[in-house]
């Protein structure tokens, strides 16, 4: 379903925009669309004076996997990239799974700050960001999804979730069609 309308109090939460995860190459749009899209969200969302969650992951969950282990990253690997401008006002999530809610006090923060709905972008499409969609739809939140604000490593699994697992949670929409949302508030 296609964004209707944003709740009085919503949150911006922007997934994984950081540099040792941008600097890989994604699809189907180029991460750095992905990061201007998510800097004028974020502009937007400060400008009315509304809550805005980065999230970084910064290491692995436990357990195991088949996935190769990533080799020790570069030191400024899980830093913001400078195009988010980070604020001192921005609530900052350190994560080691793949959602921001697990294990993260994120629920509660936007609880106490009475956040209704939480709009989501970032990186990756399938993991990241639906797992943090699922999470905040799970715990109660109205949830829209900016789907030209996130990207994927590859195309088909961005389209599965936008197209079959995003309608399910909330309601999607483009970076400006949010924006102006806000704008007639």
């Amino acid at each position: 379903m296609a964004v209707t309308t944003l709740d009085p109090n919503t949150a911006l939460i922007v997934i994984d925009l950081q540099k040792g995860i941008v600097a890989h190459q994604t699809a189907p749009y180029p991460a750095a669309d992905i990061v201007a899209k998510a800097a004028s969200l974020l502009k937007a969302f400060r400008a009315h004076k509304l809550p805005v969650v980065l999230v970084h992951v910064v290491g692995g969950a436990p357990g195991r996997n088949e996935q190769p282990k990533m080799p020790d990253p570069a030191p400024d690997w899980a830093e913001f990239v400078p195009e988010l401008d980070r604020q001192p006002g921005d609530h900052i999530v350190a994560k080691k799974t793949w959602g921001a809610f697990a294990h993260t006090g994120l629920e509660e923060h936007l609880r106490a700050q009475g956040v209704t709905q939480v709009v989501v972008a970032g990186v990756a499409t399938a993991i990241g960001v639906e797992s943090t969609a699922r999470q905040a739809y799970e715990a109660g939140f109205n949830v829209a999804l900016a789907i030209d604000a996130m990207t994927d490593l590859r195309a088909e699994t961005h389209e599965n979730s936008v197209a079959r697992i995003f309608p399910r949670l909330g309601e999607t929409g483009t970076a400006d069609e949010i924006i102006s949302l806000l704008d007639l508030r």
